[in-house]
């Protein structure tokens, strides 16, 4: 997988408009909201077709969405808010008519500027402080030149002021990591990221760089303290490609990138997948969950096994069972509900046959009983999508991989699940946006 993109799946070009295989049956409750049914469009007035932005929701529910890769695989750097009660989007910043590949416009760190803009880039990560102030990490474009490669620099945008600050990091790409004196991650791209209870910023894992030496997969995690804005380097090693350690203090998660990741209520992160190392074997796919414990700084393998490249078991649509087990991935998208239940949906990986493609099947992992439901989609890789005849009709989204994902829980009776865009199996760029009523 190149640096430059993730979630596999081949090149890009083309058009077209997907056809409708799937029963009406299987679909409901996703709507189709918005967006375009054909491929790699690009539009005026609302996002263009695009894979692996930076999104978030801010204090009021409105979704934010930053830069990412898009057709002819250029990185861009636009800043869009999306209001989902009145299904409008606002462009919110632009670094110029083009926004492709534009270098990043720093000013002077800590001090904010309407002037500021981060890079262009793709795979970066993304927190929202207590105050409502959008943070950003990383990610593979550009810095203050030319030249793209894997950033280290760290943003902070206040949606009231329109403001970005540049906070910290380097302004130049593929930068290696501090893990002593003074602490700072290495340059990396589709990393894993979550608040905590006391607003600190964590930060799992990617692609980039350790120490010394090429870039490859990591498995280090971070906490930032936005008051004092430092970096702790807490665990996990500080050299890449490193494999799992499945039990005792020393349990940790194999290098790995594109994994997905959620809280709980009572503040764990749990992770699962990515493309990485196990416990022992060469770099695959894989489908192992871990919850990691902020107060004893431990992490916990859940269930049994850690292997690569393993067949998902579906069990029977809309039935919990301790055998089910989405198969190994990356680049899916995730969400906690207003339950607590883990939602996982597509990514690029293994479907029931053990056939490698880009997968639609959505799944939720219950903490109570710790069981997977495979809740709706296909079992099988490259389907297409379900469109309907109309935004605002059932449907279904086809297979995908590096999508963007919100959660609103302030719509439907569970809150509501939405989906925008990503890379499809022949890789064609998306822009229809879902949503999804548990």
């Amino acid at each position: 997988m190149a640096l430059s993109s993730c979630g596999g799946g081949g090149g890009g070009g083309g058009s077209g408009t997907p056809a409708l295989p799937v029963s009406i049956a299987t679909l409901l409750p996703w709507t189709w909201i918005g967006g375009s049914s054909s491929y790699n469009q690009q539009t005026a007035n609302s996002p263009e077709a695009r894979m692996s932005s930076a999104t978030w929701t801010d204090t009021s529910g409105n979704f934010w969405m930053f830069g990412g890769e898009t057709v002819y695989t250029y990185d861009i750097n636009d800043l869009w808010k999306y209001n989902p009660n009145t299904q409008i989007w606002t462009l919110e910043s632009l670094s110029s008519p083009l926004n492709q590949n534009q270098p990043g416009l720093y000013g002077t760190q800590n001090t904010p500027s309407t002037n500021n803009l981060p890079g262009a880039r793709n795979d970066s990560v993304s927190w929202t402080d207590p105050a409502g102030n959008l943070w950003l990490f990383g990610g593979y474009g550009y810095a203050s030149s030319n030249s793209p490669g894997d950033l280290n620099d760290l943003w902070e945008y206040a949606p009231a002021a329109k403001t970005w600050t540049w906070v910290g990091g380097s302004t130049q790409t593929n930068q290696f990591g501090s893990y002593s004196s003074t602490e700072i991650p290495g340059a990396r791209l589709a990393s894993v990221s979550w608040t905590d209870q006391s607003g600190n910023l964590w930060l799992f894992g990617g692609q980039g760089y350790a120490t010394s030496g090429s870039p490859g997969e990591l498995n280090d995690l971070w906490k930032y303290n936005p008051t004092t804005k430092t970096w702790v380097w807490i665990r996990g090693s500080s050299s890449t490609n490193q494999l799992s350690t499945l039990s005792g203090t020393a349990a940790s998660p194999g290098a790995r990138h594109d994994s997905v990741a959620w809280t709980d209520s009572t503040g764990n992160l749990w992770l699962f997948g990515g493309q990485g190392y196990a416990a022992s074997g060469s770099l695959g796919e894989l489908n192992d969950l871990w919850k990691f414990t902020p107060g004893t700084a431990q992490w916990t393998l859940i269930g049994s096994g850690n292997f690569l490249n393993q067949t998902g078991s579906y069990g029977t649509s809309q039935t919990s069972s301790p055998t089910n087990l989405p198969g190994s991935r990356d680049s899916s998208v995730a969400w906690t509900d207003t339950s607590g239940n883990l939602w996982l949906f597509g990514g690029y990986g293994y479907d029931s046959t053990g056939t490698l493609g880009e997968l639609n099947d959505l799944w939720k992992f219950n903490l109570g009983t710790q069981q997977w439901t495979w809740v709706n989609g296909s079992n099988q890789v490259n389907q297409l999508g379900s469109y309907g005849s109309q935004p605002g009709t059932p449907g279904m989204p086809g297979a995908r991989s590096s999508a963007n994902a919100w959660f609103s829980s302030t719509i439907g009776t569970s809150g509501s699940l939405w989906l925008f865009g990503g890379l499809e199996g022949s890789g064609n760029y998306l822009n229809d946006l879902w949503q999804y009523k548990p």
